[in-house]
Protein backbone atom coordinates (compact mmCIF):
# COMPACT_ATOMS: atom_id res chain seq x y z
CA UNK A 1 0.00 0.00 0.00
CA UNK A 2 2.18 2.37 0.92
CA UNK A 3 3.81 1.63 -2.88
CA UNK A 4 0.76 2.43 -4.18
CA UNK A 5 0.21 5.84 -2.01
CA UNK A 6 3.59 6.63 -3.07
CA UNK A 7 2.68 5.85 -7.05
CA UNK A 8 -0.32 8.08 -6.45
CA UNK A 9 1.38 10.98 -5.09
CA UNK A 10 3.41 11.02 -7.69
CA UNK A 11 0.71 10.83 -10.56
CA UNK A 12 -0.99 13.45 -8.84
CA UNK A 13 2.31 15.81 -8.32
CA UNK A 14 2.46 15.31 -12.14
CA UNK A 15 -0.59 16.09 -12.82
CA UNK A 16 -0.78 19.15 -10.63
CA UNK A 17 2.82 20.21 -12.41
CA UNK A 18 1.10 19.42 -15.98
CA UNK A 19 -2.16 21.51 -15.12
CA UNK A 20 0.23 24.47 -13.87
CA UNK A 21 2.84 24.38 -16.96
CA UNK A 22 -0.42 24.31 -19.22
CA UNK A 23 -2.02 26.94 -17.66
CA UNK A 24 1.52 29.15 -17.80
CA UNK A 25 1.22 28.18 -21.39
CA UNK A 26 -1.80 29.39 -21.73
CA UNK A 27 -0.71 32.84 -20.24
CA UNK A 28 2.57 32.84 -22.61
CA UNK A 29 0.50 32.62 -25.32
CA UNK A 30 -1.39 36.01 -24.42
CA UNK A 31 1.24 37.57 -23.95
CA UNK A 32 3.01 36.37 -27.37
CA UNK A 33 -0.14 37.25 -29.13
CA UNK A 34 0.06 40.98 -27.71
CA UNK A 35 3.42 41.39 -28.49
CA UNK A 36 3.20 39.81 -32.03
CA UNK A 37 0.76 42.60 -32.57
CA UNK A 38 2.29 45.45 -30.97
CA UNK A 39 5.44 44.32 -32.95
CA UNK A 40 3.15 44.79 -36.28
CA UNK A 41 2.09 48.39 -34.83
CA UNK A 42 5.82 49.16 -34.03
CA UNK A 43 6.80 48.04 -37.54
CA UNK A 44 4.18 50.43 -39.04
CA UNK A 45 5.70 53.20 -37.01
CA UNK A 46 9.01 52.37 -37.70
CA UNK A 47 8.54 52.61 -41.61
CA UNK A 48 6.95 56.20 -41.13
CA UNK A 49 9.69 57.03 -38.77
CA UNK A 50 12.40 55.91 -41.70
CA UNK A 51 9.99 57.99 -44.45
CA UNK A 52 9.96 61.12 -42.34
CA UNK A 53 13.47 60.89 -41.51
CA UNK A 54 14.53 60.72 -45.51
CA UNK A 55 11.94 63.27 -45.73
CA UNK A 56 13.61 65.62 -43.35
CA UNK A 57 17.19 64.53 -44.53
CA UNK A 58 16.17 66.04 -48.17
CA UNK A 59 14.87 68.88 -46.59
CA UNK A 60 17.95 69.92 -44.92
CA UNK A 61 20.01 69.76 -47.65
CA UNK A 62 17.80 71.60 -49.65
CA UNK A 63 17.88 74.13 -47.31
CA UNK A 64 21.89 73.87 -46.82
CA UNK A 65 21.80 74.55 -50.77
CA UNK A 66 19.41 77.39 -50.67
CA UNK A 67 21.31 78.65 -47.66
CA UNK A 68 25.00 78.91 -49.56
CA UNK A 69 23.58 80.45 -52.44
CA UNK A 70 22.08 82.98 -50.43
CA UNK A 71 25.54 83.39 -48.89
CA UNK A 72 27.11 83.77 -52.12
CA UNK A 73 24.67 86.37 -53.77
CA UNK A 74 24.77 88.31 -50.51
CA UNK A 75 28.68 88.44 -50.70
CA UNK A 76 27.93 89.45 -54.54
CA UNK A 77 25.58 92.26 -53.86
CA UNK A 78 28.02 93.31 -51.05
CA UNK A 79 30.98 93.22 -53.06
CA UNK A 80 28.84 94.87 -55.99
CA UNK A 81 27.49 97.72 -53.66
CA UNK A 82 31.17 98.75 -51.92
CA UNK A 83 32.59 99.21 -55.27
CA UNK A 84 29.70 101.80 -55.90
CA UNK A 85 30.14 103.20 -52.67
CA UNK A 86 34.21 103.78 -53.56
CA UNK A 87 33.18 104.85 -56.70
CA UNK A 88 30.60 107.60 -55.68
CA UNK A 89 32.64 108.41 -53.17
CA UNK A 90 35.44 109.75 -55.69
CA UNK A 91 33.11 111.39 -57.51
CA UNK A 92 31.80 113.08 -55.20
CA UNK A 93 35.05 114.30 -54.23
CA UNK A 94 36.20 114.76 -57.68
CA UNK A 95 33.05 116.97 -58.13
CA UNK A 96 33.54 119.20 -54.92
CA UNK A 97 37.30 119.76 -56.06
CA UNK A 98 35.54 120.72 -59.40
CA UNK A 99 32.94 123.05 -57.81
CA UNK A 100 35.75 124.67 -55.72
CA UNK A 101 38.01 125.19 -58.21
CA UNK A 102 34.97 127.31 -60.08
CA UNK A 103 34.15 128.91 -57.48
CA UNK A 104 37.36 130.44 -57.01
CA UNK A 105 38.10 131.20 -60.75
CA UNK A 106 34.74 132.66 -60.67
CA UNK A 107 35.44 134.35 -57.59
CA UNK A 108 38.81 135.65 -58.62
CA UNK A 109 36.84 136.95 -61.55
CA UNK A 110 34.88 139.05 -59.75
CA UNK A 111 37.67 140.30 -57.49
CA UNK A 112 39.61 141.58 -60.52
CA UNK A 113 36.04 143.19 -62.21
CA UNK A 114 36.22 140.85 -64.98
CA UNK A 115 32.22 139.76 -64.44
CA UNK A 116 29.94 141.54 -62.72
CA UNK A 117 27.70 140.76 -59.96
CA UNK A 118 23.85 140.28 -60.11
CA UNK A 119 23.16 143.30 -58.39
CA UNK A 120 25.04 145.26 -60.91
CA UNK A 121 23.79 146.39 -64.12
CA UNK A 122 22.43 144.12 -67.08
CA UNK A 123 25.01 145.26 -69.67
CA UNK A 124 28.57 144.25 -68.96
CA UNK A 125 31.10 146.94 -70.10
CA UNK A 126 32.89 145.39 -73.07
CA UNK A 127 36.64 145.85 -73.08
CA UNK A 128 38.30 147.36 -76.18
CA UNK A 129 41.59 145.52 -75.98
CA UNK A 130 41.81 142.30 -77.70
CA UNK A 131 43.42 140.76 -74.24
CA UNK A 132 40.98 141.72 -71.79
CA UNK A 133 38.20 140.62 -74.28
CA UNK A 134 39.68 137.63 -73.93
CA UNK A 135 39.92 137.49 -70.25
CA UNK A 136 36.40 138.77 -70.20
CA UNK A 137 34.90 135.84 -71.76
CA UNK A 138 37.44 133.16 -69.40
CA UNK A 139 35.51 134.71 -66.65
CA UNK A 140 32.16 134.97 -67.96
CA UNK A 141 32.50 131.01 -69.25
CA UNK A 142 34.01 130.41 -65.38
CA UNK A 143 31.13 131.90 -63.76
CA UNK A 144 28.34 130.26 -65.95
CA UNK A 145 30.18 127.24 -65.32
CA UNK A 146 29.94 127.36 -61.71
CA UNK A 147 26.59 128.05 -62.09
CA UNK A 148 25.89 125.44 -64.00
CA UNK A 149 27.85 123.02 -62.04
CA UNK A 150 26.07 124.07 -58.67
CA UNK A 151 22.91 124.14 -59.94
CA UNK A 152 23.45 120.38 -61.90
CA UNK A 153 24.56 119.07 -58.07
CA UNK A 154 21.52 120.68 -56.58
CA UNK A 155 18.71 120.30 -59.04
CA UNK A 156 16.07 122.86 -59.99
CA UNK A 157 14.51 123.02 -56.29
CA UNK A 158 17.61 122.65 -54.52
CA UNK A 159 17.44 119.53 -53.88
CA UNK A 160 20.73 117.87 -53.43
CA UNK A 161 20.76 114.83 -56.72
CA UNK A 162 22.96 111.65 -56.78
CA UNK A 163 25.11 111.83 -59.81
CA UNK A 164 26.50 108.30 -60.12
CA UNK A 165 28.37 109.23 -63.40
CA UNK A 166 31.06 111.46 -64.58
CA UNK A 167 28.87 111.30 -67.75
CA UNK A 168 26.01 112.37 -66.48
CA UNK A 169 27.26 115.27 -64.65
CA UNK A 170 28.70 116.43 -67.92
CA UNK A 171 25.49 116.14 -69.33
CA UNK A 172 24.17 118.18 -66.32
CA UNK A 173 26.08 120.56 -66.29
CA UNK A 174 25.93 121.30 -70.27
CA UNK A 175 22.56 121.70 -70.35
CA UNK A 176 22.19 124.02 -67.21
CA UNK A 177 25.43 125.46 -69.04
CA UNK A 178 23.35 125.84 -72.32
CA UNK A 179 20.88 127.68 -70.68
CA UNK A 180 22.89 129.96 -69.11
CA UNK A 181 24.33 130.90 -72.18
CA UNK A 182 21.20 131.00 -74.51
CA UNK A 183 19.27 133.39 -71.23
CA UNK A 184 22.58 135.58 -71.40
Amino acid sequence: MSGSYLGLMIEGLVAILLVVTISYCVVLNRRLKRLRTDEASLRATIIELVHATEIAEKTIAGFRETAAECDRNLASKLRQADRFSRSIEKQVELGGKVLNRLSRISELARTHGLVERAEASAVPARATDPADQRQDAVAQAAGRAAAAVGEAVRGQAGEVRTISHPDQLRQRVGMVADRGGRAA
